[in-house]
């Protein structure tokens, strides 16, 4: 019976020494998403042109994977196509950065909420660590790296809500305002005593879910002031 079983997956399969896992993702997957992180973290500016073949050499891939990522990301609305078919990092509006803010508030204020039931205590730990090394490269005046961190803070607590769909979200959203995230600190530190990750650092160790969301609104809405002075200004 067995013998039979096998012969008719076979027949139906061809022959069964093709099936081999897939150990490595394709090549247009791994371009898509270093280029969405790059997006994300702010290592791609607004009005940046992506060109096909520069971009191909850079990566050390054919054109077809890399054309790939890029209208994976131009579908997602986090790269566009300027008159010419190039493809260019887009500049955000004051009404869509509003937007956006407001989105983040509220998925990111239910992605803390969630957080401050579930966060394990070593999670807890790892998001007091970011702050600290954020705080840290605040007094060395190296705004860059702060700013990396501080999107690494933002998506590690909505990871540890354990909502992958609102993370996917979040994400999304990130990659959106990415490019203009060197100018997060364009207004200045804020002047808060105490800093919004430390409230929900508490709220999480307190397991205070309105206050997890308070404090996360608060970041974002007080935090992001030097963003949309940029966007206003560009806008003028």
């Amino acid at each position: 019976m067995s013998s039979t079983l096998s012969s008719a997956g076979q027949q139906e399969n061809g022959s069964g020494d093709w099936l081999q896992p897939v150990l490595k993702e394709s090549l247009g997957e791994q371009a898509y998403q270093a280029l969405r992180s790059a997006l994300m973290r702010g290592q791609l500016r607004p009005g940046a042109k992506l060109r096909l073949r520069p971009l191909s050499q850079r990566f050390g891939i054919s054109a077809t994977p890399m054309r790939e990522a890029l209208m994976r990301l131009v579908a997602e609305k986090a790269l566009t196509l300027d008159g010419r078919g190039t493809v260019v990092v887009p500049r955000l509006t004051l009404d869509q950065l509003l937007e956006i803010r407001a989105i983040r508030v509220d998925l990111e204020g239910r992605g803390a909420a969630a957080a401050a039931r579930l966060a394990s205590a070593a999670d807890i730990t790892s998001l007091a660590a970011i702050h600290a090394q954020i705080s840290a490269y605040h007094e060395r005046a190296d705004f860059a790296t702060a700013v990396d961190l501080n999107t690494e803070f933002h998506l590690e607590l909505c990871r540890f809500a354990r909502l992958p769909i609102v993370y996917e979200l979040v994400e999304g959203l990130w990659v959106r305002c990415g490019p203009i995230l060197s100018h997060l600190y364009d207004a200045g530190l804020p002047d808060w005593e105490p800093h919004p990750h430390l409230r929900v650092i508490r709220a999480l160790e307190e397991r205070d879910p309105e206050a997890a969301r308070n404090a996360i609104r608060e970041d974002i809405e007080r935090g992001g002031q030097g963003l949309l002075d940029h966007v206003s200004r560009s806008s003028d």
